[in-house]
């Protein structure tokens, strides 16, 4: 089968046009559990979460890099030739080969490299198995002679993805060689590292154990321990001919499970997989550059692993077990991040039975009026320090039903939102009530950060926005009156009346207490620890950006005006304006620096799809110029993780793309906003 969708990247002509931006180029892929692959499109490894097999292992082990590196030595007479990979030179510094890659391209998704050496022309490709920790590295000989060897050695360092680099190996590894399987196994982890090649003329030398020493550039940009190092078993040696490719396949999988599948029938298969994933979205989206999004999209929607009660009790239920990795390679689940991220992964994809898995996984975990905010990495429970995210959980539901009218979901989750109110007014953990005098929702406790704006470090609570915040507000409104009407067509208007007043109130204080007349936008927060908050922000846009505005409507073009005019970029929205004493136009440097500037001038993806709402609610003809709002993400595309958007950009030109490589919402907002612009 072959592939529909291809974006190519000529490394040669890029690293002429400028050499370290072709080491900021990076991949991904994933395998539905969590786990992935990724690192650098030249082949160098500069992060800590760079690797060819990253397990998602059961809970308490979260996700573990179990394959770190394979170096790639084409074997010609007198000599071997580095193709792929590094190496430490003399003076400690990585020495890469990129030299001898002539282009990167995703087909359909999937990283493919073409290397041109002394006439040798070679192709490799990757593929992890949908649903398995089994990662399939395929090598073909193109042209250029009639056959070709390859040395390739896998390096290990077993340790949990987001641990130091510079973590020694203090435990020893050891080989288990059987019938051409290999185990790679340490003490430290009951699950062993298999390898095997499938091709029976392949093999394999031992050669003791080799330990050599590598290091993450990235990881020092960042102000992290930047050099680690790797053990590896041996060396794998192979012979490519033409029409007649060897893969190499690393797993964590039992045996029977590894080789149920060769390698052709699996790629096959997973082509056919990602092709019905495009056919199974809206048909806005079905052609490029949007079906790469709607493959993008596919990478964060995970069935959890070693959630054994969530799967145990979704199935008794007739349900699946799923949920949304916010971002990649560091963040796990976020409640808020799934919520705002639904639309766009599920609804705009087809995907309306994983939607509603994740909108009742979620509802199993409210507590105390709360959805929880993170699940953190190899654990079961929840965190649940967010005045926002149970706030979304309404605005998914809302844009579930619309799509799908499933009322039985909405029967069965009508208990459990009104409970959520109902601590919301009375009053729930970390500050968050209802305030009697206004009917305005406030929220914080001293050493939180609860809404979206949630930089912390060293105790520091970077924007604690603790008061009542304007979009917190908005998403209250929103939610009280999606209640209202869910409740007047289940149960009547006698259920539904007490939710219409409380809407009517707030909102009344609403319009009274956010306008800033003088800066002609809203306050950020009011009744804040000191006073009202005139910064200028996006989250303003939400109060008529949702579907039921908060805001008066004579208010809403001034509001869009000045958010276009201090706020709009090519690839987002600033988190503050430019003129501010906070305002920060670069996120970089180590931890405090990028945390002091994440939400204080930092561009976010994400909060293009609120802009674009907002537009169309004050231009709602113009969907072209709509539409042309995204145009700085499709050029994006070919930077940062190709065919995926990034987490955050600088706030001043060139927008440097910055911290998570590949993040949920702001796949999701851009996929969802192009759905939305389509000419009808």
């Amino acid at each position: 089968m072959k592939p529909e969708r291809i974006r190519r990247i000529d490394i040669a002509r890029a690293q002429a046009d400028n050499a370290r931006e072709i080491l900021r180029r990076e991949w991904l892929i994933t395998n539905g559990l969590g786990g992935y692959a990724s690192g650098t499109i030249s082949g160098m490894v500069s992060r800590r979460y760079h690797g060819l097999l990253i397990a998602a292992l059961p809970s308490p082990f979260g996700r573990v890099i179990m394959l770190n590196h394979l170096a790639e030595h084409l074997l010609v007479p007198g000599q071997s030739i580095l193709i792929g990979g590094e190496e430490p030179s003399r003076s400690g510094e990585t020495a890469i080969h990129e030299q001898y890659v002539r282009e990167f391209r995703l087909e359909d998704g999937l990283p493919v490299w073409t290397y041109d050496v002394n006439g040798y022309v070679i192709e490799k490709q990757l593929l992890l198995v949908h649903g398995q920790n089994t990662l399939h590295v395929t090598y073909r000989l193109i042209s250029g002679q009639d056959s070709a060897r390859l040395e390739l050695r896998p390096s290990v360092h077993f340790r949990q993805h987001e641990h130091d680099v510079g973590d020694p190996l203090h435990v020893s590894y050891s080989l288990l060689i059987q019938d051409r399987r290999y185990d790679v196994t340490s003490a430290s982890l009951p699950y062993p590292l298999r390898i095997y090649v499938h091709d029976e003329k392949a093999c394999f030398t031992h050669d003791g154990g080799h330990t050599r020493e590598i290091g993450y550039q990235t990881e020092a940009d960042r102000g992290y321990h930047s050099r680690g190092v790797l053990w590896s078993p041996g060396i794998f040696t192979i012979e490519l001919r033409p029409n007649r490719p060897v893969t190499l396949v690393a797993s964590t999988e039992d045996w029977t499970s590894i080789l149920a599948l060769d390698p052709e029938s699996a790629l096959a298969a997973d082509l056919a997989r990602r092709q019905r994933l495009v056919a199974t979205a809206m048909p806005s989206v079905q052609s490029a550059p949007a079906s790469e999004l709607v493959l993008a999209a596919d990478q964060f929607i995970i069935t959890p692993a070693g959630r054994i009660e969530d799967a145990t009790r979704a199935k008794a239920a007739g349900d699946e077990v799923r949920t949304v990795i916010a971002g990649y390679h560091w963040f796990t689940d976020w409640g808020r991040d799934t919520m705002i991220s639904l639309e766009g992964l599920t609804l705009t994809t087809g995907r309306h039975n994983e939607a509603a898995w994740i909108l009742r996984t979620f509802a199993h975990y409210i507590r105390d009026g709360l959805i929880p905010n993170m699940f953190p990495e190899g654990q079961r429970e929840g965190l649940y320090h967010t005045a926002d995210a149970t706030l979304w959980f309404f605005h998914a539901l809302d844009r579930y039903l619309e799509v799908t009218h499933d009322r039985t979901t909405l029967q069965l989750l009508l208990p459990k939102l009104v409970e959520i109110v109902e601590c919301h007014l009375r009053g729930t953990r970390f500050g968050i009530a209802v305030d009697p005098t206004d009917g305005l929702l406030k929220q914080g406790e001293e050493g939180y950060q609860l809404t979206w704006m949630d930089a912390k470090v060293d105790g520091w609570v970077v924007t604690p926005r603790r008061g009542k915040a304007v979009e917190i507000n908005a998403l209250w409104h929103n939610a009280l009156r999606l209640l209202t009407d869910w409740l007047r067509e289940e149960r009547g208007d006698d259920a539904a009346k007490p939710y219409a007043e409380h809407a009517q109130r707030m909102r009344e204080s609403f319009n009274r207490r956010f306008w800033n007349e003088e800066r002609g936008h809203l306050y950020d927060v009011v009744d804040g620890e000191h006073g009202d908050d005139a910064a200028c922000r996006p989250n303003q846009l939400f109060a008529f950006s949702l579907r039921h505005p908060v805001l008066d409507e004579n208010r809403w073009s001034a509001v869009l005006d000045k958010v276009r005019s201090e706020l709009l970029t090519p690839v987002g929205l600033r988190s503050l304006a430019p003129g501010h004493p906070d305002y920060k136009s670069r996120y970089f440097g180590d931890l405090r620096a990028r945390d002091a500037a994440y939400h204080q001038g930092t561009v976010w993806g994400w909060l293009i799809g609120p802009f674009v709402d907002a537009w169309l609610k004050v231009h709602p003809d113009d969907r072209t110029g709509a539409r042309h709002f995204l145009d700085g993400f499709i050029e994006h595309l070919d930077h940062a993780c190709v065919g995926s958007i990034s987490e955050v950009f600088d706030a001043e030109q060139p927008y440097t793309p910055r911290a998570c490589i590949a993040q949920a919402w702001s796949v999701a907002e851009v996929l969802r906003c192009w759905a939305k612009t389509a000419e009808a």
